[in-house]
């Protein structure tokens, strides 16, 4: 029987039993063994939680808000940043890379705009800004941090709901995206149900170890009986 029927009740079961760790550990132990970001994307406040489908974001720098060039997105303010951003469906994580760390990618407004969409987060390789805007909003976002230069001159989208790489991790539409203190973990849709379940399981016997350390069992002797440290 599965332990879930559809996303509202997976992305519950993450928030209320799993942490990135033990996602991460489960993703090694099925031989993904890349799948954490780089850990400079953090969460810009320490409860941050997120969760949700990635909806990935392409950038690009630009140099000058509208710009002559061969492409009609030269000529347009932000790029494709504003469509991408209304195209968010709910439980979705807005994902974005391809630029430089010159300019902040989100901000408070995308976040008002993002909430209204019902989508779960922004994890940014990159800057956010706005910041006492995103925590009055308690929208979860992921970034390098705080730093107020626009984007307007200086970056667009060029693309959305792309498969795109931040640290050489691959980021398809649809895959997982789980963030909390500890970092920024990737799921893959096609391994997301064997990935979860034996996170869940994972996590309910280091409950069992912890428990069992606490009454004086020995570590060597836990990791004897339990098999999971």
């Amino acid at each position: 029987m599965a332990l879930w029927q559809h996303d509202e009740e997976l992305f519950g079961l993450m928030r209320k039993e799993l942490f990135t760790a033990v996602v991460g550990d489960t993703l090694d132990k099925l031989g993904y063994t890349h799948q954490f970001l780089p850990p400079n994307i953090r969460a810009l406040r320490m409860d941050m939680v997120v969760v949700g489908r990635a909806m990935p974001v392409l950038e690009a720098d630009y140099f000058g808000e509208v710009v002559s060039g061969h492409s009609e997105l030269s000529a347009q303010a932000f790029g494709l940043m504003f469509r991408a951003l209304d195209d968010l469906k709910p439980n979705e994580v807005y994902v974005a890379t391809g630029g430089s760390p010159r300019y902040a990618l989100w901000g408070e407004l995308m976040s008002t705009r993002a909430m209204h969409l019902k989508a779960s987060g922004a994890v940014l390789d990159g800057y956010s800004r706005d910041t006492f805007g995103i925590f009055r909003l308690n929208f979860p976002t992921f970034s390098y941090g705080s730093y107020g230069q626009d984007q307007g001159v200086r970056g667009k989208v060029v693309d959305f709901r792309v498969s795109v790489e931040i640290g050489g991790i691959r980021i398809h539409p649809g895959d997982i995206v789980f963030g909390d203190v500890d970092g920024v973990v990737v799921v893959p849709r096609a391994a997301e149900v064997e990935v979860i379940a034996k996170a869940l399981e994972k996590v309910r016997t280091e409950n069992l170890v912890r428990k069992a350390i606490e009454e004086g069992m020995s570590t060597v002797e836990a990791f004897a009986k339990f098999g999971v440290m």
